[in-house]
């Protein structure tokens, strides 16, 4: 439960801005706690739990960046004020054409800094048994002060999108999560890296 509280606080920290933050070095063990507990228990969740939109909170670099940024990054840190990164999870209405063992969702990425609003959004498919979920941008769509500047494929886009679901997830970015709570979920991501999101008010 201390883990679970320290982790929750961590993200209450950030989305609903309160003074007490946990310090990145408790809240990396909170986090990979946690994450042991859950293999350990097999834990299984459902694609459902993570619809909704989702604040980035606290993250950690992967062992790789550590090494090369030293005690400039440190084992964790929380995302700043001036930054808002959100996820936000989709569920699509038609999965007929779709294996039975995959749920194929969207997500969209946001990044709001000093006006400029810039949304990445692409397919997903999570495989419960694992935890996974799989992911690809495949559409951005770029705003300054509300106003849209740019929308449309990235490069490449369409094709990726048209073979999503039938590729590989070894070939794919995705999150494996360990924790999913109404207000806060966890997961490490395919390059180690460690996060942590908050629910956001609708």
């Amino acid at each position: 439960m201390e883990n679970l509280f320290t982790i929750e606080t961590a993200a209450n920290s950030v989305v609903k801005n309160y003074a007490n933050k946990p310090s990145p070095d408790s809240v990396v063990s909170a986090l990979i706690e946690i994450e042991k507990q859950s293999k350990k228990e097999k834990q299984i969740y459902k694609i459902e739990q993570l619809s909704g939109n989702w604040q980035l909170c606290f993250i950690t670099g992967t062992k790789k960046t550590r090494k090369r940024a030293g005690i400039v990054l440190g084992s964790g840190r929380y995302l700043p004020n001036l930054v808002k990164i959100t996820l936000s999870y989709f569920s699509r209405a038609d999965n007929s054409e779709i294996p039975q063992q995959l749920e194929i969702g969207m997500v969209e990425n946001t990044v709001e800094f000093s006006g400029l609003k810039l949304s990445l959004c692409g397919p997903t498919k999570f495989i419960d048994k694992k935890n996974i979920l799989a992911f690809d941008f495949t559409k951005i769509t770029v705003k300054l002060f509300g106003i849209k500047l740019y929308s449309g494929y990235i490069r490449g886009g369409k094709e990726s999108e048209d073979k999503f679901a039938t590729e590989s997830v070894g070939k794919q970015a995705f999150f494996a999560y360990f924790l999913i709570q109404e207000k806060f979920i966890a997961a490490r991501g395919r390059g180690g890296g460690l996060a942590i999101w908050g629910k956001m008010e609708n």
